[in-house]
């Protein structure tokens, strides 16, 4: 029988693996859906089918942790493009509720996204109108919130004029008419909660900043919870892809009756206050959410903390945080001034020299792992030291991944664990994905790629379906060559990587098999 059956929300490895891959670390079993029932970018997974995989599997489990996403529009890029009635929408949903009434012992763990207002143009993930209109959408959005909570400048005004003569009625009517939809399908979620249907629900906010779209309904829903004294039960915050880690991590602690401690250390004396790209709240605050979710308590010290988790956070937010693909040079000034690096990596070696389980979330850039520290860390011998690490797109998707894995790991190095064959490794193996991916491809080698081999073959950032075997055989080239660069303390000589893949044709995620020769017991 299933402990866990998991719906992601998406079939991009973040989603549908990760949250796998921890699991295998630990003595839980899940489950999750065939990857043929997951749909593909824009084509959305059959929710008929789903809906009956659902069914089939939760009837014999202990918990559900699921995507609303995926069973009601058929997947994160679907939900920003579908044209479902709300009465469409609400039907799927019923789904839960009847799980629930199949196997009453079931406890369901559901999240759902504020549907995203990107601020740039482009229909990459989004409506084709987007890649004319999308950044004028957001800005619509934007200039519409600012001007409910603290009125416009002369400035913003005329640009409202402006902006509202360039967009299409049916542009407009069409994207605000899907996002009223959505925030009903979250309306309805909420409902479920106080219902007891969905005993503990996360509403995501995708791609947020701190006016806007996902601003305006945030507050909404905000005032639905409260009043209806849902705070315990339904959390809301940056995030989005993680959140499939964070959920497990959660369920993994409730089976065990495990709240774990995490004791939290910062590169930059800014970070905590930092807001970062992406997000509408202080990294501080971002993290209270991420570890409150997961099921851990932020503790006092480090000491009696069976965590510490180290945060290579930025000395700067918003548009002057830096991305791994522009050069270090290239950096705000406050990198090179508020942000003690070597004192940092001290720390590492410090804590891990104590015994202490030290995991790094590497948040200082946008979309990949910061090279100047992550150099500085393996230079120093320490790679070996870490328990687990991520630094992937941005800050949330980076928190909910290396908080999950480490709160996992931590509880089977409580004293009176006993050895679980294969665990161990397939801890490692995670560890192992999260250097060579969020480091290596994402930070590395993916630029170096996109700068010097791309242009040259025919292709383009989003554009590399006609060469992607060609682009697949230099990832692997390069990828082997960062970790026998990069990676020496690592045991590369048991350490095989496999089956590289672009799963929506485009270089922004790579997915791949890692495989090692499995590690002896002592």
């Amino acid at each position: 029988m299933p402990a866990i059956v998991y719906v992601p929300l998406d079939e991009r490895p973040c989603n549908a693996g990760y949250p796998v891959q921890i699991a295998a670390a630990s003595d839980v079993d899940m489950i999750s859906p065939p990857p043929e029932l997951l749909g593909n970018k824009k084509q959305p997974a059959d929710t008929a089918k789903l809906s009956s995989w659902l069914l089939e599997n939760a009837s014999t489990a202990d918990r559900l942790i699921l995507s609303i996403d995926m069973i009601v529009y058929g997947g994160i890029v679907p939900s920003r493009l579908h044209s479902w009635s709300f009465e469409q929408c609400a039907d799927r949903l019923r789904t839960i509720a009847e799980c629930k009434r199949i196997n009453p012992h079931l406890r369901v763990y559901a999240f759902n996204l504020i549907m995203r207002a990107p601020s740039y143009s482009s229909s990459e993930e989004e409506p084709d109108y987007y890649a004319e209109y999308g950044a004028e959408l957001a800005r619509s959005g934007w200039l519409q919130d600012k001007l409910q909570r603290e009125g416009w400048t002369e400035e913003e005004r005329a640009e409202s004029v402006r902006i509202a003569q360039r967009l299409p009625v049916e542009v407009r009517d069409d994207f605000i008419s899907r996002r009223q939809t959505n925030a009903s399908v979250n309306r309805l979620s909420v409902d479920l909660a106080r219902e007891g249907v969905i005993d503990f629900l996360i509403i995501p906010l995708d791609d947020n900043a701190k006016y806007g779209y996902t601003a305006q309904e945030q507050r909404k829903l905000l005032q639905i919870i409260e009043r209806d004294r849902l705070m315990d039960r339904v959390h809301m915050y940056p995030g989005a892809d993680e959140i499939g880690c964070t959920m497990f991590s959660r369920v993994f602690c409730e089976l065990k009756g495990y709240r774990p401690e995490v004791f939290i250390r910062h590169a930059s004396t800014n970070g905590p206050f930092i807001i970062p790209k992406y997000e509408d709240r202080s990294l501080g605050e971002s993290l209270k959410s991420h570890l409150t979710a997961a099921g851990a308590f932020i503790c006092d010290g480090s000491a009696d903390a069976d965590v510490v988790l180290m945060v290579n956070s930025p000395p700067i937010g918003a548009y002057d945080m830096a991305e791994t693909d522009s050069g270090y040079e290239a950096r705000h000034a406050s990198y090179f001034s508020e942000v003690g690096l070597r004192e940092f990596v001290q720390a590492i070696r410090a804590y891990s020299d104590k015994g202490k389980l030290v995991a790094l979330a590497d948040v200082a850039t946008c979309n990949g792992g910061d090279e100047s520290l992550m150099n500085l860390v393996s230079d120093s011998g320490l790679l070996p030291r870490l328990s687990a690490y991520a630094g992937w797109n941005t800050s949330g998707n980076t928190l909910g991944t290396v908080i999950a894995h480490a709160i996992v790991e931590s509880y089977y190095r409580l004293p009176d664990r006993q050895p679980i064959e294969g665990r161990e490794h397939s801890s490692k193996l995670f560890y192992w994905s999260r250097l060579l991916e969020d480091w290596g491809y994402q930070a590395v080698v993916r630029t170096d790629i996109v700068k010097n081999d791309l242009e040259a073959l025919g292709g383009s950032y989003f554009h590399i379906a006609h060469i992607q075997d060609t682009v697949i055989e230099l990832i692997d080239e390069k990828m082997k060559r960062f970790l026998a660069k990069n990676a020496a303390d690592l045991p590369l000589e048991r350490i095989r990587i496999r089956d590289i893949r672009l799963p929506w044709d485009r270089m922004f995620e790579v997915g791949f098999r890692l495989e090692a020769d499995p590690i002896k017991q002592s």
